[in-house]
């Protein structure tokens, strides 16, 4: 079995607080892949409370964004209409819920003699930040499955930190296509 990850597709990432061009590029690719997908695809949305601005990341990123229940924090229409459950909610860059989440389905097809699972992919925003902290997180879970990027449907807060994130992936045997 395949999982796809498609992290934080939120309208701050693409026109909102930290929205960029080229993650406004990305959102009808990664749809596509949504839809094209043969497998689970699993969502992660990155959660803020209102007290953001006094957290350690705010202090480092002083841009308030994903604030929960706002129109910034929501999935982009688009994606959210081809989510079917609930997203994991991340207060942090990596969700250590998706690595436990991905962890146990490898089991679960491994128990049934399924041989676990046969690859993870992951797109959406931003590569230099929650991409690239979550696909390390899925490799510590699960290291012998292989984790692939996609990484025409990803965007970082720069072309060059994208491209940057890429090449640190790959270093730790991330596959990047």
């Amino acid at each position: 079995m395949k999982v796809l990850v498609v992290v934080d597709v939120q309208n701050d990432f693409i026109d909102g607080a930290l929205g960029t061009k080229e993650a406004e590029a990305v959102v009808p690719r990664v749809a596509e892949k949504i839809r094209n997908f043969d497998g689970i695809v699993l969502f992660t949305r990155d959660t803020h409370e209102e007290d953001y601005l006094e957290t350690q990341e705010g202090k480092n990123l002083p841009v308030v964004h994903c604030i929960r229940g706002t129109k910034g924090w929501e999935l982009n229409p688009e994606i959210q209409a081809l989510c079917k459950e609930k997203p994991i909610d991340k207060p942090a860059f990596a969700s250590q819920e998706l690595g436990n989440r991905l962890r146990i389905l490898d089991e679960e097809y491994r128990s049934r003699a399924m041989g676990g699972l046969e690859s993870v992919t992951f797109a959406g925003l931003c590569t230099d930040i929650c991409v690239i902290s979550n696909a390390m997180i899925a490799k510590a879970f699960i290291p012998e499955v292989p984790i692939i990027v996609d990484s025409a449907c990803c965007a970082g807060v720069t072309p060059q930190s994208h491209e940057n994130a890429l090449e640190a992936m790959k270093m730790c045997q991330i596959i990047c296509e």
